[in-house]
């Protein structure tokens, strides 16, 4: 059988590890495919070939519009990341009747929905495996491994950058800032960070677990996004001591209201597994009905952990080519006719436990002012630390652990206390998850 002919836009850290793992293994990928996969066309402005064994064989130019053109190509790999040109690209790859593979996900969480409406029409797939997690098989376990059962709720560790901070903190005391500039030099983080510690890139890849999980439409613009840059080293070593530790979460929820969609820090007990994943590392616990816990843990980024999963998908295109369009796997785990309107719950409908840090003035009454407060808005407290004033000072830290209650109460709440003439500055909040059952 002739072999699968491929076209690569992006020869950077994923595209050349895509490159170099079908070059290194094609024997054993042809084996598992059933034909053999090969590269024939790439785009690409920057490339070192002295890093590419081979790359010499292929057609390279810089018009990536000239290679989802080529007739000669079943699949195009999109690998330059971005909205745009990315959107173009991929639907016109789609229009000429090509399959797609991509990692970015940006493009799908944003951009999804159409996407996939015009795979749909034409008959093509579009895999994404990539695009979450890295070169964790999470979205194959949603949509095939895990298809028996009726999931209930997903937490995850899916921005390494992040997770690398939080460790760094903890580990060796360390404040955000400084760990932060190490992440840049070691290439963790980019120049413009915003995208990792400001939630944004672990919000693009919760809109796609969200949408795998409880089949409903990709909705990026509805994630609550919270980032890690208000964390301190004080926040950090107060959690241990409550034998909590801070992970930077994407949790999805199905609730009798609606789904939850939200990233921000989140208290973990340290005794769960995924407390325990450190440095640049991803996990995924995923709770469902019939199986109870799984979770996913690996790589989350890196040049040929992400490429694992882009060929792994070339792979599966190339088992499908001559598959009824109709009997493949759906794009989003559910039938196309059968996504649910399930809303997007606002975060002040959704429920959770807090940790609380605020700063008061060392005098009688104040607490008792504090748990009144929590006492009218209906909340109950499950633990308080105190610690002891410096000398000179006149202010104590008080640190507040509460049972789960309704954000809104929460916000009415901190409103009160933030009005109380004994507190200083803002209370710090940061939500708590028990995640039982792992």
């Amino acid at each position: 059988m002739k072999p699968v002919k491929v076209g690569l836009l992006g020869l950077g850290t994923v595209g050349g590890g895509t490159f170099n793992v079908l070059q290194r293994n094609a024997e054993e990928i042809a084996r598992r495919a059933g034909r053999g996969i090969e590269i024939s066309h790439a785009a690409a402005r920057d490339y070192d070939p002295a890093h590419l064994p081979g790359i010499e064989h292929i057609q390279i130019s810089e018009d990536a519009f000239g290679v989802v053109e080529d007739p000669e190509l079943d699949i195009v790999v999109e690998l330059i990341g971005g909205y745009e040109p990315a959107r173009e690209l991929v639907l016109k790859a789609i229009a000429n009747g090509k399959h797609v593979v991509t990692a970015n996900k940006a493009l799908i969480a944003t951009h999804g929905n159409e996407i996939f409406a015009a795979a749909q029409r034409q008959g093509v797939m579009v895999a994404f495996e990539a695009a979450v997690a890295g070169g964790i098989p999470i979205i194959k376990a949603l949509r095939e491994g895990l298809s028996a059962n009726r999931i209930n709720w997903i937490a995850g560790i899916i921005n390494g950058t992040g997770n690398f901070i939080l460790t760094e903190m903890r580990d060796k005391g360390r404040e955000f800032a400084d760990v932060l500039a190490e992440a840049q030099q070691l290439g963790y983080a980019e120049a413009d960070p915003t995208f990792d510690v400001e939630g944004i890139d672990a919000a693009h890849k919760l809109a796609i677990l969200g949408s795998l999980a409880f089949g409903i439409p990709l909705q990026f613009d509805k994630v609550y996004t919270e980032g890690i840059s208000r964390i301190t080293g004080e926040d950090v070593s107060y959690a241990e001591q409550l034998g909590y530790r801070i992970k930077h979460l994407g949790i999805t929820r199905r609730t009798g209201s609606g789904v939850e969609l939200r990233v921000h820090p989140t208290l973990i007990p340290d005794r769960r597994l995924i407390a325990n994943v450190d440095g640049v590392m991803n996990a995924v616990l995923v709770h469902a009905d019939a199986v109870g816990p799984t979770l996913y843990y690996g790589a989350g980024a890196g040049s040929e952990p992400t490429a694992s999963a882009v060929v792994a998908d070339l792979v599966d295109v190339a088992r499908t080519l001559t598959a009824d369009p109709e009997n493949r796997v759906p794009h989003l785990a559910f039938q196309p006719d059968a996504l649910s309107d399930l809303p997007i719950l606002a975060m002040e409908d959704v429920e959770t436990a807090y940790y609380l840090r605020l700063c008061a003035q060392d005098q009688p009454g104040v607490m008792a002012d504090i748990t009144r407060i929590f006492g009218d808005a209906g909340i109950s407290i499950e633990a308080i630390l105190q610690q002891e004033p410096q000398e000179g000072e006149q202010t104590v830290t008080v640190i507040l652990l509460t049972r789960a209650v309704r954000e809104r109460q929460m916000n009415t709440a901190i409103g009160r206390i933030e009005g109380l003439d004994t507190i200083e500055g803002h209370v710090t909040r940061i939500r708590v998850e028990h995640l039982s059952g792992q």
